[in-house]
């Protein structure tokens, strides 16, 4: 049923950690949504919804019995995504779960097919294919100025301090930087260049000797012939990421560096800056290139995606991401961990 689009959609954030407080802030920042209540079992989730004003409740159960949100923003620890996700599909209300949907696509495929098949709108939170910069690149894509794609590379080097890895979960199965951070790039690369059919890995945990890995090298194969690379370590002292380079998240400091390069028959983009780079006359070494920097504002994409889940509750839009979209991208990244386990090429379907 759609809402009226002057009534606030009344929105629950489960889950109070740093993401989820982000989540929070941006839901009180957009006018098309009202914080219903903050969904946490401890007692940070429920001090905090003390200081933003809003509801409290230690679980999702509790909160259905006694009042029902429009939508819920899921933010939970990742094994929890699944079982919370399917509480909001049973009980039909609309969800944007953060990435990865769960740690596994065995268990993603079941969340996302109970979603389809009760008809409740299902959302991943890869939120930077809201960002307008991603969407000026897909349009200058789509619009032939760099002709055929033909190769792709990105860059995700960056240094996580030792006192990170202090939490135990983060040296375990399932929490190197291919599943907690290149999950996004992969996700932004399939968005731009085309499904992703093979890949081929390498991984490498030689410097800290955890468990998970702490460098891994790919490469991908897509649909459309476009052939990319990526290389990912979160023990190098670099500028070249999306989270340096992006200026998303004023965590980090914001480099006038690029993370992706794609490249086609007629020109180059860089991202996240947008220089399209080409020749005047005609494609060739031997000719003059120029750079033409393309114009974008900047918009916070996680705000643009919180007016997207309220258009979404309202009927008057699709999810820009959708569950299924982001079961495409976890079937990627399991196919990596596949392929550097076995030092073999994996198809992802």
């Amino acid at each position: 049923m759609s809402q009226r689009n002057d009534t606030p959609v009344r929105l629950a954030v489960l889950g109070a950690g740093l993401i989820g407080k982000r989540h929070v802030d941006h839901v009180l920042n957009e006018d098309c949504a009202e914080l219903m209540a903050i969904v946490d079992p401890s007692d940070a989730g429920k001090a905090l919804a003390a200081e933003k004003g809003t509801g409290w409740y230690p679980d999702f159960a509790t909160m259905i019995r006694r009042e029902r949100p429009d939508g819920v923003i899921i933010s939970t620890p990742n094994q929890m995504h699944v079982a919370n996700g399917l509480e909001a599909v049973a009980a039909g209300v609309p969800a944007l779960v953060e990435k990865p949907l769960a740690d596994d696509v065995a268990a993603a495929t079941t969340l996302v097919e109970a979603a389809e098949k009760a008809g409740v709108a299902l959302m991943t939170g890869h939120h930077r294919r809201h960002n307008p910069m991603i969407q000026q690149a897909k349009a200058a894509i789509a619009s032939g100025r760099l002709g055929q794609l033909v190769s792709v590379h990105g860059s995700c080097w960056f240094y996580k301090p030792d006192d990170y890895f202090d939490l135990p979960w983060r040296r375990e199965k399932g929490a190197g930087p291919v599943f907690l951070n290149l999950i996004h790039d992969v996700d932004l690369l399939r968005y731009l260049c085309g499904e992703v059919v093979e890949v081929q890995a390498m991984e490498s945990n030689a410097l800290r000797g955890n468990v998970v890995e702490e460098t891994a090298v790919i490469l991908l194969r897509f649909a459309s012939g476009v052939l990319g690379t990526v290389n990912v370590s979160d023990k190098i002292v670099a500028p070249w990421s999306w989270e340096f380079t992006a200026g998303e998240n004023p965590a980090y400091t914001h480099t006038q560096e690029t993370c992706y390069m794609i490249g086609g028959t007629l020109g180059s983009l860089t991202v996240p800056y947008l220089d399209l780079w080409h020749n005047p006359t005609k494609p060739s070494w031997w000719e003059p290139i120029v750079r033409e920097r393309l114009p974008v504002e900047y918009k916070d994409p996680l705000g643009l995606q919180v007016r997207n889940l309220c258009e979404v509750v309202r009927g008057t839009a699709k999810p820009v991401v959708s569950g299924r979209e982001g079961l495409e991208t976890l079937k990627v990244i399991e196919a990596v961990k596949q392929a550097a386990a076995t030092g073999r090429p994996v198809r992802t379907n």
